[in-house]
């Protein structure tokens, strides 16, 4: 059995009670926090322009993630050893979702066009890793949260550089952080399970990598 077959777990048992960052958005207590419901008012024209971007980027990539592992699910979701994993990252993206839904609503993010072709292209792009194999669905993980975790990097960056002083901004960054943590570890699960042993694995490798970047631009601009 691969080391990393059991992370989720493993990472539950280490982070013990302390509550993750997004764990804000689902708590019911702090409906009426500002940091969580307001918007800053002080951004720059270009900060707002990067701020919405970013987030409509994020809500796009986590609907196509979501269906993704729904896509993979549907062919490998009764392999007694990937099935459970698949199932796992896929319970991740599910929250992601969630917490990037609320964040569009609370900066009032105007959602990309595209969403209807993530969710097919997402789905497809599941699918037809999951029938080249195990190891190519894990070279689709692979490649997606490469660029996945790149592009959070690039996102932390730029708030780090904002001006506002307004309190829902500390949390948005927190969040990412812990969201570019999740891809960054199924990353290093797909290669654990073999993602590099897929046929062709260079050139899938380039294929979904490629597109994806070419998707965010796409999302950034509709």
């Amino acid at each position: 059995m691969p080391p990393r077959l059991n992370a989720f777990h493993i990472r539950a048992l280490t982070t013990g009670s302390r509550k993750l960052p997004s764990s804000a958005y689902t708590d019911a207590h702090r409906n009426y926090d500002v940091a969580l419901q307001t918007t800053p008012s002080d951004l720059t024209d270009l900060e707002r322009e990067t701020l919405d971007s970013a987030l409509r980027v994020d809500q796009a990539g986590e609907i196509a993630a979501n269906y993704i592992y729904k896509g993979q699910m549907a062919i490998l979701g009764r392999d007694k050893r990937v099935g459970p994993l698949i199932q796992d990252m896929w319970e991740q993206e599910k929250k992601h979702l969630t917490v990037m839904d609320k964040l569009q609503v609370q900066h009032s993010i105007r959602p990309t066009v595209l969403s209807e072709v993530a969710k097919i292209a997402g789905f497809g792009l599941g699918a037809a890793t999951a029938l080249m194999g195990e190891e190519a669905a894990m070279a689709c993980t692979e490649a997606v949260e490469t660029v996945i975790g790149e592009h959070y990097d690039d996102q932390i960056k730029d708030l780090n550089s904002f001006s506002s002083k307004h309190p829902s901004l500390p949390i948005l960054k927190d969040v990412i952080q812990e969201f570019r943590d999740d891809e960054l570890e199924h990353l290093d699960i797909a290669v654990d399970n073999f993602s590099q042993r897929a046929p062709a694995h260079a050139l899938l490798s380039s294929v979904v990598g490629g597109g994806c970047k070419i998707a965010i631009e796409l999302c950034k601009k509709f």
